[in-house]
């Protein structure tokens, strides 16, 4: 017989097999920016009222749904996972809410029971209009607590850090292992949006300088395939960097703030210099010899094997398929810092203007119908296999600021954007007011 434990743990399983499974084609992450708001076709809206009676265990799987969808879902394993869905949140009573994301594609906010799930719905263009693409991007209980979002965070295998904490006093409203460094992924780049943010108050910059594009990293992102030395501004680089996690446009900004100035910005949040670029970081994490030496060394020793090596990290090849076979040193060629250090990070960022402000909204990282509940929300994630970060800064419609600090890490297995997205997504519902 199953444990508690291990109960929440299968159902968290099976509900990230059905967020993954349900969208044959890619799913918009964390990481991408959302698609600008259009009129849907009212045929969404009729496939979303007709799903509610199909996710009920309902007939009508075989009409509603495109020949590519029931190859990749069967309707046997839709079935289970629609059940799932329901042993979670009751059975789904209608739909709640739309929110476009384009003609033929929409968040679907379906209301249960005993909470409510978003789902994105992507419908073929070509009547029928059937669904070929579904995607579950949030769940809420009602009730919800901190207690239950911690008993289903410990049932995550790996390590886990996680704090809702109020920026304007008090004490945190959830933690669990505020205190304890973590990779951060790309949520590294909110130290050098900081360090672009003080030496433009400082009247070193303009968010209007403009400096020449850098070499290419590996995507995310754009600027990589742009050409050599195009000119664009600070602002423009920030915003890449922020909101689709460009890696070209961070190593440049980087690089034009100068690498001494983000070691500061970074130290002040709980990092330790020397601040990698990306290049630096693929480069280091694709060569074993090259990994040791940074696992190995002190600061001295980084910033000497950086030195020593910056002609070769210049010129190398980088392998888009580099994490095809699994994480890669993502417990030492990594920037870190704890829950408590970044909530500090957003805390600055908060008071650093409405150009930083604008720019971590850009992509709220939340579905619509969560972010629809505060009056701001700024975002920034990283992730690459074995580790997932999450930063959330919030204002509640009272005023009240929030920061949502998460990530779970695993050395030598996967971590799963689809299952704690929507962790994440619940700790910041606590705090909506």
């Amino acid at each position: 017989m199953l444990s508690a434990a291990a109960k929440r743990l299968e159902a968290q399983e099976l509900i990230a097999a059905f967020t993954l499974a349900l969208l044959p084609a890619a799913p918009a992450t964390a990481q991408s920016a959302p698609a600008a708001a259009v009129a849907p076709d009212p045929a969404v809206r009729t496939r979303a009222d007709a799903l509610v009676a199909i996710l009920g265990g309902k007939p009508g799987y075989d009409a509603a749904f495109a020949p590519v969808f029931k190859a990749a879902v069967p309707a046997e394993r839709f079935a289970a996972l629609t059940r799932q869905l329901r042993a979670t949140l009751g059975e789904p009573r209608r739909v709640e809410r739309i929110d476009p994301i384009g003609r033929w594609a929409a968040l679907a906010t379906i209301a249960y029971d005993r909470g409510s799930a978003t789902m994105r719905l992507a419908l073929a263009p070509a009547a029928p209009h059937a669904i070929t693409g579904l995607l579950v991007t949030g769940t809420a209980l009602h009730g919800d607590t901190a207690a239950k979002i911690r008993a289903d965070l410990a049932a995550l295998p790996g390590t886990v850090q996680l704090g809702i904490y109020p920026l304007d006093g008090g004490a945190p409203v959830l933690e669990v292992d505020g205190d304890a460094p973590a990779p951060l992924g790309s949520a590294f780049k909110l130290w050098v949006l900081a360090e672009a943010a003080r030496q433009v108050a400082a009247g070193d910059i303009r968010w209007d300088t403009v400096v020449p594009v850098g070499t290419p990293s590996l995507p995310s992102g754009i600027l990589q395939g742009w050409p050599a030395a195009t000119p664009v501004t600070i602002q423009t680089l920030a915003t890449l960097m922020i909101s689709i996690s460009d890696n070209t446009a961070t190593d440049t900004l980087l690089t034009a703030l100068g690498r001494e100035r983000v070691d500061a910005m970074a130290a002040r949040y709980g990092g330790r210099g020397p601040v990698l670029t990306t290049r630096e970081a693929f480069v280091i994490k694709g060569d074993p010899a090259l990994t040791a030496a940074w696992a190995s060394g002190d600061a001295a020793r980084r910033s000497a094997l950086l030195a020593a090596q910056a002609p070769r990290i210049a010129a190398a090849a980088l392998d888009p398929l580099m994490f095809s076979s699994g994480p890669l040193a993502n417990t030492s060629v990594e920037w870190f810092a704890s829950a408590r250090d970044m909530a500090r990070l957003l805390g600055a960022l908060r008071d650093a203007g409405p150009v930083v402000r604008g720019v971590l909204a850009i992509n709220p990282g939340v579905d619509p119908a969560t972010a629809a509940r505060f009056a701001y929300v700024g975002f920034k994630g990283g992730s690459e296999p074995g580790v997932i970060a999450l930063d959330v800064l919030a204002q509640a419609k009272d005023g009240r600021w929030y920061a949502v600090c998460a990530s779970w890490h695993r050395r030598d297995g996967t971590v799963d954007e689809a299952t704690f997205l929507p962790l994440v997504t619940r700790a910041l519902s606590l705090v909506a007011g």
